[in-house]
């Protein structure tokens, strides 16, 4: 008797959406109804929602995981010849918001174990141009934090972690953002914490970085009205 032909969509996310339909119709009609489309108090109260779900004091919502990268690159004073290490297993835009903020990618190879970046290479790889360090946490897994965090200590570099594909990840004796200047993430679909649609967050426990990320994030403006350099 011939197998029988079963057809498995790539992505479920229709079915996971009628498994909570109502909850999320609920929730878009509530933003819709309330006339604040662009930021607003939703947004503002998810802030404050995972700012306390991850354990940090700051947490600013923007348009991708991408734009999370790229902005707390440059609150953090990246410039033109500045190098930045980062993983070789990771996705693009690790690379390219490194890219959009002016400094250069200095790639190194990972540890077999995790797939997660290699220390020991990292240490390696510091020039005297060297400002910092973006360690990508992949499947679930945390990057080896606390030995990152002593290089950077060393050599007087700053850590941003891209946890897009790692949201929540404890380590050692760790949690994310303790050992490092920022976190970012991204609500893509297809991540770990997904949307339909797109959006990112920066998570820290700086004030001078959430600050300037928040004010980047919104044509430059704290205050209405009133604009320095920024973006949208």
């Amino acid at each position: 008797m011939p197998a029988s032909k079963i057809t498995v969509p790539f992505y479920g996310h229709g079915r996971q959406y009628h498994s909570i339909k109502d909850e999320i119709d609920r929730a878009i009609r509530a933003v819709l109804e309330s006339e604040a489309y662009v930021t607003g108090p939703t947004c503002e109260r998810f802030e404050c929602e995972l700012a306390q779900y991850l354990g940090m004091k700051h947490a600013i919502g923007v348009n991708s995981g991408t734009d999370a990268l790229w902005l707390v690159l440059m609150a953090l004073g990246v410039k033109p010849g500045d190098e930045v290490i980062t993983t070789t297993n990771t996705f693009f835009a690790t690379a390219e918001a490194i890219w959009i903020a002016g400094g250069k990618t200095v790639f190194v190879d990972t540890v077999p174990e995790t797939n997660n970046i290699d220390p020991a290479k990292i240490k390696a790889a510091i020039t005297p141009r060297t400002v910092g360090i973006v360690p990508v946490h992949l499947y679930g897994q945390c990057a080896d934090m606390k030995a990152i965090s002593k290089i950077a200590k060393d050599h007087n570099l700053w850590v941003v972690e891209d946890n897009a594909q790692g949201i929540d990840g404890h380590g050692d004796g760790f949690r994310q953002g303790e050992l490092s200047d920022a976190v970012c993430t991204s609500f893509i679909i297809e991540k770990n914490l997904g949307t339909y649609g797109d959006g990112g967050a920066v998570i820290t426990n700086r004030q001078d970085i959430a600050a300037v990320v928040r004010r980047l994030q919104n044509h430059g403006s704290v205050k209405r009205s009133v604009h320095s350099f920024g973006f949208n």
